[in-house]
């Protein structure tokens, strides 16, 4: 397997990379347009497969897909929470551009999206699951035209983690429909049915398959996949507070059977592109939205800083890149131009984010070794331990992670040394110089986006959304 070896120096001037270039892979290049299948979870944190070393975690199906894939092990979500990523996912903008820097608020119809751009190349465009970018009500009904920004084949929800009684509008009609069953198992069999009926078609197709799972409530996967965990035997991550043991014991336990249950179905959808012939013509991206703290640093969710909140699985398959580890730190804006760029259709003007294909394809060096993450507005209480959360700015390294909140200096941690995050740098000595360069290039980078990182609800007066009490965007669950 071929992977990537990268060492990291700091200086005067930060951290810079040295990467072993490999050959270039002698694939012909396709003469017909690949089909494009984007497999999109909700909640699943990096940390939590096979192929990344949890050893609770049985994900058999997709440590292959990572075998035959690139592992951008690097990846983060911008902002992580769902709306945010997934505008910027469609549109290849940064959050404050296309205005979606909360959940719940609508993407605005004239955005350009990636289904949008290859319908116009001359794809089929298919969406399945969770949408989250209709702004409308959770279960309200999203009609053709422009709120399905592009996709033509429907069969999708704003929102619900009700898994077993879960709800979608398809084609046309607003009538109500249900999956039957666990909502995975059902979805993952339209994408199926899907592909069977688009694999002979001249046409390529794209289809988004959208889960809401292994997102909380967590012990409601199909007890099969609930069996297979006891929660007495989770080990825990090490910034799991000793009070928080045994309901994150329980909470883990549940999350994985949710993790299990897609892994079973994602091989299912595999082995469909295996049968139909579509398998060596197809780029398959695997990803989340976002993490899930669970319980570390004394959280649950998303939103904060940290690791397990901000680090994603990222995993492409394509017939021209070599399998292995690359160590691009791809954000949630540089999806679209990077499937526009292995698609060879037209990276539209109105993108912001960075087009990967190249240095995937071609092997090249990394082109930068930073990126931003960031929170406009902060949930508040998720649990009876979690303290809320804080409006931030930061920039990830391949090292380090450095933020600020309104007040200044926040959190700063060597993520090589202080894998778990659990010795806070800001204002330690030794780390004075590379805190300064640090807080330099976020201000330059910040600047570059036009953030002037300002208080969150000057954002939401700006964008004219309402809030409640809790500033946030009043829903019906």
């Amino acid at each position: 397997m071929a992977t990537f070896t990268h060492k990291l120096f700091f200086g005067f001037l930060l951290v810079a990379l040295g990467i072993l270039t490999l050959g270039v892979r002698n694939s012909p290049k396709p003469e017909e347009p690949l089909n494009i299948l984007i497999l999109h979870t909700d909640q699943w944190r990096a940390q939590a497969f096979g192929y990344r070393g949890d050893p609770n975690v049985k994900t058999p199906h997709i440590d292959q897909l990572a075998a035959e894939s690139a592992n951008l092990f690097n990846a983060v979500s911008g902002m992580p929470v769902c709306t945010p990523h997934r505008a910027s996912l469609l549109t290849g903008q940064h959050p404050l551009t296309h205005g979606l820097f909360m959940n719940d608020v609508q993407l605005d119809t004239t955005a350009i999206t990636i289904a949008e751009v290859l319908a116009d190349a001359g794809y089929q465009t298919g969406y399945i699951g969770k949408w989250h970018l209709d702004g409308r009500g959770r279960h309200s009904f999203t009609p053709p035209g422009g709120r399905r920004q592009g996709f033509q084949y429907w069969k999708a929800l704003e929102c619900s983690h009700n898994y077993n009684n879960s709800a979608y509008y398809t084609a046309n009609s607003p009538e109500k429909k249900f999956w039957e069953g666990y909502d995975a198992i059902a979805q993952a069999e339209d994408a199926q049915q899907y592909i069977r009926d688009h694999a002979q078609d001249e046409q390529p197709f794209f289809l988004f398959v959208s889960w809401g799972t292994p997102h909380a409530p967590y012990r409601t996967a199909p007890q099969e996949y609930l069996n297979m965990y006891a929660p007495k035997e989770m080990q825990l991550h090490p910034n799991v507070p000793p009070e928080m043991d045994s309901m994150v014991r329980a909470d883990l336990a549940g999350y994985y059977a949710h993790c299990t249950a897609l892994d079973d179905q994602i091989a299912n959808i595999l082995q469909t592109l295996e049968d139909t012939g579509t398998s060596d013509n197809t780029i398959i991206l695997f990803t989340s939205d976002h993490g899930d703290l669970l319980g570390s640093h004394r959280a649950y969710k998303k939103q904060q800083p940290y690791e397990e909140s901000i680090r994603v699985p990222m995993l492409i398959r394509h017939p021209q890149i070599l399998p292995g580890e690359y160590a691009a730190l791809m954000n949630s804006y540089d999806i679209m131009p990077t499937l526009l760029g292995l698609s060879d259709a037209q990276i539209p003007s109105s993108v912001e984010g960075y087009d990967f294909s190249e240095y995937l394809i071609e092997q090249l060096p990394l082109p930068d070794t930073t990126t931003l993450i960031s929170c406009v507005q902060p949930f508040g209480q998720w649990n009876r331990f979690d303290r809320g959360g804080k409006e931030y700015r930061g920039i990830v390294t391949l090292r380090y992670t450095y933020t600020r909140d309104l007040n200044g200096s926040w959190l700063f941690f060597d993520n090589q040394r202080d894998p778990y995050q659990m010795n806070n740098l800001i204002n330690n000595p030794a780390y004075s110089e590379l805190q300064q360069e640090l807080d330099k290039l976020l201000t330059k980078k910040l600047k570059k986006q036009g953030d002037e990182f300002r208080p969150g609800m000057e954002y939401i007066r700006e964008w004219g959304y309402p809030v409640d009490a809790k500033e946030t965007v009043p829903y019906t669950p």
